[in-house]
């Protein structure tokens, strides 16, 4: 990111506005609003300022602005139409490290003011870097109608009872779960329905029944699906959000972790061929010892968990336990990566079944029931396959696979990154040969692939590609 979120604490802290027009205004109410001592210098003041100095409320100075004004403030707000003036602002507040923002000049700010939704306590604010403004007003504008007035009521609430709550409920996790209860629950109902005395009576109770209650942690076994972040279920974002720790493999795409919460712990288990960073009956382990300390452990893992995903292993460990869990399904990467590669696995013209399989077994070899294999008007999807794709070849050939029957390998499907290389039985081998490929990939087998280029509807561009890879 171009520019550091935060929030800063403006409450009698000396602000500069230079420049007294209609967009002078609008960063002076801010800063006001925020309880900054505001200082305006301006050759030309506006009605609206001059009434603001008059009642005192602002220090109102007229006249040129001159490089030493800026000595003393905490930060530095130039809203003028004269581009000299608005680079000796710049200049001077940067040659004292104060933070400066020019309207409509990013290449000179240090600081954006961001678009806000102020529901205070609560403050939403979001930038555009000063890319596109008005977009982040467009935004504003959608977020502000599912965030209601109420919700500052809300949160006034919360800080109301937050030191009573801190000082009952020690554990950092369980207070975090308790506020989930209180914010998603009939508290917040009544807040909302402005019954604050019942809300604050609800809390209590709610209070007591965490206090007394024993820390039970739970374990979610998430499908992250094959790759793309917008294919998560919504349950499935919902449970990321509300984890304290994200257990996952190497499966799991950076844009999907970055959907967790963001202060929850991460921890990497690998998973890879013949490179597991955790053997499975440590990973099992694993998710039973974190529930037993009360967290909400989320498993995420590619695809969908109880197809190739060892998910019914991880399940039966938990349930000896004795510890809860939820199976959110996700969309299993035959289903994905065919879908993107136009590659429909059933059709009536060329396949009325699909069989899936996985192209290594624990002792990893490749030992499958060719012969049914081999047979005709079905689709072939093997998960993990790439390593033994010669011998996949191979074997359905000798056991009467016609040599020409089309084959498609697909990396990285619904991403940005997703290559499909296709070819037949005969000819696959030798022309993936000098390929380097990028896991995870899925192999698919049959006369649909012939489709693939008729229908091939996701295009991936090379700049695309690149800025993914980067």
């Amino acid at each position: 990111m171009d520019y550091f979120p935060l929030f800063a604490q403006l409450n009698n802290r000396p602000c500069l506005v230079v420049g007294a027009g209609h967009i002078a205004a609008r960063k002076i109410d801010l800063l006001l609003r925020a309880g900054a001592c505001v200082t305006v210098i301006a050759l030309k003041t506006s009605p609206a300022i001059a009434q603001l100095a008059k009642e005192q409320k602002l220090t109102l100075i007229e006249k040129a602005f001159m490089q030493d004004d800026v000595e003393g403030f905490m930060l530095v707000v130039s809203a003028t139409d004269n581009t000299e003036t608005n680079q000796s602002v710049a200049a001077a507040a940067n040659a004292r490290h104060i933070f400066v923002n020019v309207v409509d000049n990013p290449h000179l700010c240090s600081f954006i003011l961001p678009a806000i939704i102020d529901r205070s306590p609560l403050v939403v604010a979001f930038s555009s870097g000063g890319a596109a403004p008005v977009l982040a007003r467009l935004l504003r504008a959608k977020i502000e109608s599912v965030i209601p007035p109420a919700y500052g009521r809300l949160a006034q609430l919360a800080e109301k009872f937050r030191t009573a709550v801190k000082q009952r409920i020690h554990a950092p996790e369980q207070r975090r779960i308790f506020w989930e209860t209180i914010f998603q629950g009939t508290v917040a109902e009544q807040v909302y329905a402005g019954n604050e005395q019942q809300a604050e009576q609800q809390l209590l109770a709610v209070l007591d029944k965490h206090e007394n209650a024993a820390t039970v942690g739970e374990v979610y076994l998430i499908g992250a699906g094959p790759g793309a972040a917008d294919l998560l279920t919504f349950r499935a974002l919902r449970l990321m959000q509300q984890a304290d720790v994200i257990v996952y493999d190497h499966l799991v795409s950076p844009e999907i972790l970055d959907l967790a919460r963001r202060d929850s712990e991460k921890i990497y288990v690998g998973k890879q061929r013949q490179n597991h960073s955790l053997p499975q009956d440590s990973i099992n382990r694993l998710l039973a010892d974190l529930a037993k300390t009360g967290k909400r452990v989320v498993r995420l893992k590619g695809g969908d968990p109880f197809i190739f995903g060892r998910g019914g292993e991880e399940i039966e460990t938990l349930m000896q336990e004795g510890i809860a869990f939820q199976v959110v399904p996700g969309i299993t990467a035959a289903s994905g990566c065919a879908s993107y590669a136009g590659i429909p696995l059933t059709h009536r013209d060329h396949a009325q079944s699909c069989t899936f399989v996985t192209g290594h077994l624990k002792d990893n070899s490749i030992n499958l029931n060719w012969t049914q294999l081999a047979a005709p008007n079905q689709t072939i999807v093997v998960y993990m396959g790439s390593m033994g794709l010669e011998k996949i070849c191979q074997s359905l050939i000798a056991h009467g696979s016609p040599p020409d029957l089309p084959i498609a390998l697909v990396q990285q499907g619904t991403t940005a990154s997703q290559r499909v290389f296709t070819g037949t039985l005969a000819t696959m081998p030798a022309r993936m040969a000098d390929e380097k490929i990028s896991p995870p990939t899925l192999i698919i087998i049959g006369t649909v692939v012939g489709l693939h280029n008729s229908l091939n509807w996701f295009k991936v561009t090379e700049e695309n590609r690149a800025e993914q890879l980067t």
